[in-house]
């Protein structure tokens, strides 16, 4: 189903409008190719180019003609001749179904992923924004969704820029894998067509001749696509987690924005919810439920069959709008997040400074204690916190067997914040590079 607010952009790609029109297209460069090269005469080829562009085809009469023919693209050509005249016998020669089938989808494809390449830059754009607002808004980092050791709003926001920088060079290579035409023939032996006329209407589209098809186009390219938007969509699920665990009452380190008149629940009026994170998380299963039968489409009969076609007329329109629709509301949703860097200190406060525990740790070490004793000091102190024990350095000031070692002003030193971030500027370094 498509979303209620895709764009129409990327719907119209996968309009009957716009496949028979990339469908005449190719049929038509086709022509102007055999025209060059002396198999059909010119006159023929420019009177279907110029009757073609000039026509609007009529879906409901493409769609009467397939229900007798039950056969979509003769039905097309059928219409095509009705438009055209005597000049459409020449239309077609020596082509197959797969020649316009194969060809129309990679182009949709490739249009398809320079809407989503667009998509990906204004999340960028947002991510890089936010995480140089928050570089230096302290948190506490999570492992296992237990306190571990500080970090920053930025460094997370970072993080997810990374993440997505690599879903775009991914997806800059996925266009290349699937931009190929094929104009092959029966059985992809160029039989009764030229390889210059496949080589035209390639260029004429802005793809690639296949260098070697069986009729269809290999569906490993597919797969490659596909799998790409699947772990865009990963990428998408695993920021929406991260925003969806930060709102949760118990943290509220952020938030998503609140629009006036927005309502979060039926029964209770209190209720602001990460719905939109959410919506993100079901929609990356439906993106990534399309990876799965692009790889089994790889596998087809001999030179071909057709249990590819009806996988692609599904996963096509539906992981592209998908994706489409949720890389703009993952966009938005960060561009609108509330952050509360009051919140981020107060919880980074809450286990009275667990946090520090590693630095105590190593400080013992290096002043002459055995890793093991060293591990026992701590964590004995530690343990006390998380039973309601009250200040970790406080504990450790008491413990003959720290402050022997340890004394007081080092120990205190030890429980600055801004030890564990100074190294946020070389990372943003590594992630953005040297301007900002």
């Amino acid at each position: 189903m498509i979303p209620r607010y895709s764009r129409p952009e990327m719907t119209a790609i996968w309009s009957p409008e716009s496949r028979f029109r990339i469908w005449f297209e190719i049929e038509a460069h086709a022509l102007d190719a055999m025209a060059e090269i002396g198999t059909v005469p010119a006159e023929a080829a420019r009177v279907v180019r110029e009757r073609g562009d000039k026509a609007v085809f009529d879906v409901a009469r493409i769609d009467e003609i397939e229900r007798e023919t039950r056969h979509d693209v003769i039905a097309f050509l059928t219409h095509l001749a009705e438009i055209v005249g005597p000049e459409a016998r020449f239309v077609h020669q020596g082509l197959t179904s797969s020649d316009i089938l194969d060809t129309c989808f990679s182009v949709q494809l490739v249009r398809a992923a320079d809407l989503l390449t667009a998509d990906l830059d204004r999340l960028l754009a947002a991510l890089k924004k936010r995480a140089y607002e928050h570089k230096d808004a302290v948190c506490i980092g999570r492992s296992h969704g237990i306190h571990a050791e500080p970090t920053t709003f930025g460094i997370k926001m970072a993080y997810a820029f990374a993440e997505f920088a690599r879903a775009r060079r991914r997806l800059h290579s996925a266009r290349e894998e699937v931009a190929t035409a094929a104009l092959s023939g029966a059985v992809g032996t160029f039989a009764n067509i030229d390889p210059r006329v496949e080589e035209h209407v390639a260029r004429a589209l802005g793809l690639r001749p296949e260098p070697i098809s069986t009729q269809v186009i290999p569906r490993d390219r597919h797969a490659m696509y596909f799998a790409t938007l699947g772990v865009i969509a990963s990428s998408i699920e695993r920021l929406a987690t991260e925003i969806r665990h930060l709102q949760r009452t118990e943290v509220r380190e952020v938030e998503e924005f609140f629009s006036p008149g927005q309502k979060g629940s039926s029964a209770m009026p209190h209720k602001r919810n990460p719905v939109l994170s959410e919506n993100l998380t079901g929609l990356a299963r439906l993106v990534r439920a399309a990876t799965v039968p692009a790889m089994e489409n790889v596998a087809l009969w001999h030179e071909r069959d057709i249990s590819h076609s009806s996988v692609e007329r599904v996963i096509g329109p539906d992981a592209t709008i998908g994706l489409d629709f949720a890389l703009a509301r993952l966009a938005g949703l960060i561009e609108n997040l509330l952050v509360y860097p009051d919140a981020m200190q107060a919880n980074l406060d809450r286990l009275g400074g667990l946090v520090h525990s590693q630095r105590v740790l190593l400080a013992l070490t290096q002043a002459g204690m055995s890793r093991e004793d060293a591990y026992a000091a701590v964590q004995r102190n530690a343990m006390r916190v998380w039973e309601g024990g009250g200040s970790f350095l406080d504990l450790l000031k008491a413990d003959p067997a720290v402050g022997d070692i340890l004394p007081e002003a080092e120990l205190e030193a030890l429980f600055d914040l801004g030890y564990h971030v100074k190294h946020v500027d070389e990372i943003f370094r590594r992630v953005f590079g040297t301007g900002n």
